[in-house]
């Protein structure tokens, strides 16, 4: 690995506007070009898009993020000394990194990516204190504190939980590999922490290593397939890996919406072009894995689907007849997507509003529903780009409900997918409400009160035994 987290060229551009920049010129105790690998590595792990809330400050948390058992609001690592982390020593600050530990001891919910972290070193821990101290600027203001169900709310179980799932044992030496090959495993299982998204979790919330990077759910949206497997990206080149990284979009083939919208924005975009070549040619190297949740079975993702039009079906139907009946879909469509992407799904010349079909996301229903539902947002050095939500502004003209959002999606899956229409009221509420749930906190709860019920019968079992004792003459 390399001793300098920087190329040359960053290097010295990222020192010069540490020089001129307001926030770090005049930091005491840590030089300029420490901070200016604090600050890259800090894009790199995408912190601010977890611990930023939308339309507050920059990493003063109170970001509200659906999880399978419940919501977990993200916390305020500003250096505030009263409200943030301006009080970690280093080492309490590597223990919360690395170790999921806070300052107080208490165990951090692996929402906080400390398992994909565990890997960075400790120059790049190193480095990271220093921005975090010193190049972000302290923000006064308290995060509200995330609030699980029981017993999810016990903090102490994560402790049983990193004992079993958390990894503190460095990257693997490979030393047949290539430095390209050996940056690029760095950035994408450490700090770009892709795994924890697009990999499978299992019962109890953990990785599931030996289907790493096949995709997963998370929250309303659906991480998919990365391996190069063909229900995966095997169809891509790593020159279009890189391009979608930089960009969040491959004209024909992706998009990218919701939370990796937001690392494409906030991190990959930013990153050094030599480290997204790394990242692409890492990830083009893993093992081919077949998509085992959404899109398996179903061969490539990006070359499914044909124009389609069932507008004119509607001439002469009725308003009526088309809200109620099978037009449903098509009358939805009509009045809010066609303008945009088509009458047939075509999107623009220019690709800014893409085609419907050879689309990855109208295969499958997650993030065909989540789209609809969230919208797109994302920005990169080409532009904002830019679709509206229609799930949640109940009073806006514009907004859906969950019967409307089904048929249009079922709309866009036949007509422009290729598919047939899979998407119910339900999976749109399910959607709505932040995604589906895991059974643990149900099991949970019922294995607790199973517990209490024997340890209830043990203590009556002594108390009758004892009391027939006492009574022997």
């Amino acid at each position: 690995m390399k001793a300098c987290f920087l190329s040359p060229r960053a290097l010295a551009a990222l020192a010069l506007a540490l020089v001129l920049g307001p926030n770090l010129a005049h930091a005491e105790g840590f030089d300029a070009v420490t901070l200016a690998r604090g600050q890259y590595l800090a894009t790199a792990s995408d912190c601010i898009a977890c611990h930023t809330a939308h339309k507050g400050q920059p990493m003063a948390g109170g970001l509200v993020m659906s999880s399978p058992v419940g919501d977990i609001v993200s916390t305020n690592i500003t250096p505030s000394r009263r409200y943030g982390i301006g009080n970690y020593t280093e080492q309490q600050f590597a223990d919360a990194l690395r170790k999921g530990i806070r300052a107080d001891g208490q165990p951090l919910y692996p929402a906080m990516p400390y398992v994909s972290y565990a890997a960075m070193t400790d120059a790049d821990v190193h480095a990271l204190y220093a921005y975090f101290m010193q190049g972000v600027p302290a923000v006064e203001q308290a995060a509200p504190p995330t609030e699980l169900p029981f017993p999810m709310n016990v903090r102490a179980s994560m402790k049983l939980w990193n004992a079993l799932f958390l990894d503190r044992q460095p990257l693997l030496p490979a030393p047949d590999r290539s430095p390209q090959w050996l940056r690029g495993r760095y950035l994408a299982e450490g700090a770009a922490h892709c795994g924890t998204c697009h990999t499978p979790r299992g019962f109890l919330m953990q990785e599931k290593k030996e289907l790493n990077m096949s995709g997963a759910q998370v929250g309303p949206w659906y991480a998919p397939n990365i391996t190069p497997h063909a229900t995966g990206i095997g169809a891509w080149s790593e020159a279009e890996l890189v391009q979608y990284l930089r960009t969040g979009r491959l004209e024909g083939k992706a998009q990218a919406a919701g939370s990796m919208a937001e690392a494409i924005t906030h991190s990959f975009s930013q990153l050094d072009e030599e480290d997204l070549q790394a990242i692409a040619h890492y990830v083009k190297s893993l093992p081919s894995i077949e998509a085992v949740e959404e899109g398996a079975g179903m061969g490539s993702r990006f070359t499914q689907g044909k124009p389609g039009n069932a507008l004119p079906e509607l001439r002469g139907k009725g308003y009526q007849a088309g809200m109620d009946g099978a037009y449903l879909g098509a009358q939805v469509y009509s009045a809010n997507c066609a303008a945009c992407h088509g009458a047939s799904g075509e999107g623009t010349p220019d690709g800014y509003y893409p085609s419907l079909f050879h689309n990855s996301a109208t295969v499958g229903k997650t993030n065909l529903i989540a789209s609809i539902l969230y919208g797109v947002d994302r920005k990169t050095r080409e532009g904002h780009v830019f679709m509206p939500p229609f799930g949640d502004q109940p009073n806006a003209v514009n907004h859906l409900s969950d019967q409307e959002v089904a048929a249009l999606a079922n709309y866009v899956q036949v007509r422009f997918g290729g598919g047939a229409p899979t998407v119910k009221v339900e999976d749109v509420a399910r959607s709505r409400a932040g995604g589906p749930q895991s059974p643990l906190l149900p099991l949970a709860r019922i294995g607790m009160g199973l517990a209490v019920l024997v340890l209830v019968a043990l203590s009556a079992f002594m108390l009758v035994r004892r009391r027939r004792a006492g009574a022997r003459p």
